[in-house]
């Protein structure tokens, strides 16, 4: 609107294709040889036997070429209709060679009046229905010129083999091109996808699945007709945990629920230390001028009498959209502390400013976890680690490490490079 407002008219879209090349090229090959068959004609004018057949043909050559010329420069405009009366002038100039010109020259290996021009026939073919379509107008054109000739000369079947391989070859190409442009495209859909149901997940793992799991504890404790409902809400929580991991099945009942672990807490809320017990942020980390926020003013509210916080003197700045995602990781990290390291554990959290990264460290003093957990827990559907903490860093462009010795506490490293931005952001800026 902004744009309009200035007079200004907004970008058009750009369709990229692997076709577009080939049909300019072609356009600007039937244009050149068309000039150059032109010049052909007119040098060998005194030695045709029936010179204004030469001419008319030409002259006809030359309107149709001033009439279609646009038609190559696009697939919607090159219609087979139009592919079919083209090749019949390249194979009606090639037979009408005989008859104006003399047999001595034919004979002789003298060119057809269309001449090279001939051979953007075929290739229009070989870009429009691949190398099928090229194949059969190569034989036509081939047929065309040993009627033409009467024979089938060295230089003829060179010719001939020449147009023939090369309108198959290119058909070839562009068919294979084709499908490599659907792939491309169809895995950039499925990439896009991907990231937009993993930032879902995210939200409803930070949400939906800690409400369901808070139901099913609370309900278990209370007993009677709320256990009831913490079994079906035990169960519904398994259900949603396999969809968002990747398939729907049926849950295997209030058992399984039991060996999954609660989700982590929202984004906006720390924990105070104690079980259980979460706090709202002390502060909030309104975004600068220029977009940025202080990593800091997000982490601080973390520290409480179990976890202790260690920071920069300096601000540590990092766009806004990136800041958050970088809080609600180390949240998600300190909640794993909290239900699987006890309420006895302590928490460490430090804030490293480098020059091209923000390093977020988070430390605990718990049991340690065993090799190969997080991969089991993953396959299991519980997706704390890979989507609240590895998706929400890779989005950014960073990445997170586990350090975890058995009996002497987990260390959690989250890396951010400075100006990155979740995808989603990126996406919506460049619409914008």
């Amino acid at each position: 609107m902004a744009a309009r407002r200035h007079g200004k008219r907004p970008p058009k879209a750009l369709r990229m294709s692997v076709e577009l090349p080939l049909w300019r090229a072609i356009t600007g090959y039937r244009i050149l040889t068309l000039v150059y068959t032109l010049c052909q004609v007119a040098f060998s004018y005194r030695h045709y036997e029936h010179p204004l057949g030469a001419v008319a043909y030409m002259g006809a050559l030359t309107v149709w070429m001033a009439l279609t010329w646009r038609r190559t420069t696009s697939p919607e405009r090159c219609t087979r209709q139009f592919l079919i009366v083209d090749l019949g002038f390249a194979v009606g100039g090639i037979l009408l060679t005989s008859l104006v010109d003399t047999h001595a020259r034919i004979m002789g290996g003298a060119p057809t009046l269309p001449s090279i021009w001939t051979a953007g026939a075929v290739l229009g073919f070989a870009i429009k229905g691949g190398w099928r379509w090229a194949a059969v107008a190569s034989s036509a054109v081939a047929v065309a010129n040993l009627v033409e000739r009467e024979q089938l000369a060295r230089d003829t079947l060179r010719n001939v083999v020449l147009v023939w391989v090369a309108g198959v070859a290119i058909g070839y190409v562009v068919e294979v091109a084709r499908a490599s442009e659907r792939t491309l495209a169809r895995a950039l859909q499925i990439e896009a996808a991907t990231r937009e149901r993993e930032r879902l997940a995210r939200d409803i793992h930070d949400s939906v699945l800690q409400v369901l799991a808070m139901v099913q504890r609370r309900g278990t404790a209370i007993g009677g007709e709320a256990a009831e409902l913490g079994r079906m809400a035990g169960e519904q929580e398994v259900a949603l945990r396999t969809l968002v991991a990747g398939g729907l099945v049926r849950p295997a009942g209030a058992a399984a629920v039991a060996s999954y672990a609660p989700a982590p807490a929202p984004v906006t809320a720390a924990h105070d230390g104690t079980a259980g017990t979460v706090v709202a942020p002390a502060r909030s980390a309104p975004p600068s001028a220029d977009g940025s926020c202080d990593v800091r003013a997000l982490l601080a509210p973390f520290a409480g009498a179990g976890v202790t916080f260690s920071e920069p003197g300096a601000p540590v700045e990092l766009p806004a959209a990136a800041a958050a995602e970088l809080a609600a990781a180390v949240s998600a990290a300190l909640d794993n502390v909290r239900v699987h390291a006890g309420d006895g554990a302590h928490a460490w959290i430090l804030v490293e400013d480098e020059p091209h990264a923000v390093i977020v460290t988070v430390r605990d003093d718990g049991p340690g976890i065993p090799e190969g957990r997080l991969a089991d827990a993953e396959r299991e559907g519980r997706l704390g680690v890979a989507l609240s903490i590895r998706g929400r860093l890779r989005d950014l462009g960073g990445s997170a490490a586990w350090v975890s010795v058995p009996g002497q506490g987990t260390e959690v490293e989250l890396t951010v490079p400075k100006g990155a931005a979740p995808e989603g952001g990126r996406r919506g800026k460049s619409r914008a």
